[in-house]
Order: C-alpha cells, then structure tokens, then sequence
C-alpha cells in the first residue's frame, strides 16, 4: 500500500503565504513553519529558564513544524478572510478539521495515533499550543519587518497590527522575545557580527 504522507507534506514548500500582500520575497508554508519551529522552541525553553516552566521544548518545536500543515490543502487563506466574521471562521475550522483527517489517512494505520495529536490542540498539549501561537505570530512580525526593511511599505500597517496582537497574547516568553530578540532583525548582517 502507499502511503503519501511524507510527498505530501513535501508540497509545503509551494505553498506561498501573504497572499493578499505584494512581497518582494515570497515566503512559502516551508520556510515559515521552520521559523516558527526555531522561535516555539526558544519560547518554551525561556518560559523554563526564565519564567519557571516545565513545558517540553523539543515538543513545542515540533508541534509548530505541524501547525500549518493543513494548508497544503486548503491554501493559505488570508487572515482577514478567514477571521471576517464567525460564520467564515466556522465553515473553515470544518475545511481545516477535514484536511486533518485527509492528511492522517495518508499515514499508515499504526502511525495515525502518533500524529494526529501535532495537528489538532489538545488538552495535554494545550500550554505549548499557547506558545506555537505566540510564535507564528512573531514569525509573521519578522516578515513585515523584513519586507518593510526592504521598502516595501504594503506590510507597514500588518507589522503594526501584529505586534498589538502579540501583546495582547499575554505571554512574558514573547514580549520577552520581542525585547531580546526582535531589535537584531532591523541590523543589516554585518551589524548584526
């Protein structure tokens, strides 16, 4: 029997993200889920060390390598469709929750229960859920830091209005992030040496 799986999780890198946007550098659903990877992990390992925390940071890693793997599928529908009102936001939970599946029957049978908590939140999970958030959302704030950098001022108001969202997620391991972290982003690379 085959099993696609991996050859389609492999398509993530064909899905651009921003679309509604002019970029001067796409960004596909690869490229943004590796950083989001790399911040969830730095997230998890600050709420340990500087917060008290005992979340599992290699978990947090993986489960934001997952995040948005059903939009191999559906696409990235842009957020302000998607968030447009409760009926929209509702119809696609169901797109979402019917992709989930059709991506775990692509695994074989003994695998699925292995996978399928790294595409839906649950209650064990749920704290580092809170994190993988936290850090796509400052994945996001990079890219309109990046692309604003390069003047390209169409991301100027979603820089902003991203940042406010972060803020209002109430997590000390991401506005900790944004203070530590985010001020290297605006260095060119010699400046960052």
């Amino acid at each position: 029997m085959e099993n696609n799986f991996f050859a389609v999780l492999s398509r993530m890198k064909y899905i651009n993200r921003w679309a509604l946007m002019r970029n001067t550098i796409n960004e596909n659903l690869s490229e943004h889920s590796l950083e989001t990877a790399f911040i969830a992990h730095a997230l998890a390992l600050i709420r340990n060390k500087r917060f008290g925390g005992n979340v599992n940071a290699e978990r947090c890693a993986l489960l934001a390598m997952f995040h948005d793997t059903t939009e191999i599928l559906t696409g990235d529908l842009p957020t302000p469709v998607k968030y447009y009102n409760k009926q929209i936001k509702s119809i696609y939970g169901d797109i979402e929750d019917n992709a989930k599946a059709q991506l775990l029957s692509y695994l074989p049978e003994d695998l699925r229960d292995d996978y399928e908590p790294l595409f839906a939140r649950t209650d064990e999970d749920d704290e580092l859920w809170d994190l993988v958030k936290g850090a796509d959302k400052i994945s996001a704030l990079i890219k309109c830091i990046e692309e604003r950098q390069m003047g390209n001022n169409d991301f100027a108001s979603a820089e902003k209005s991203t940042y406010e969202i972060i803020r209002k997620l109430n997590l000390p391991e991401a506005d900790l992030f944004l203070k530590e972290f985010m001020p290297s982003y605006q260095l060119t690379l010699d400046e960052q040496a």
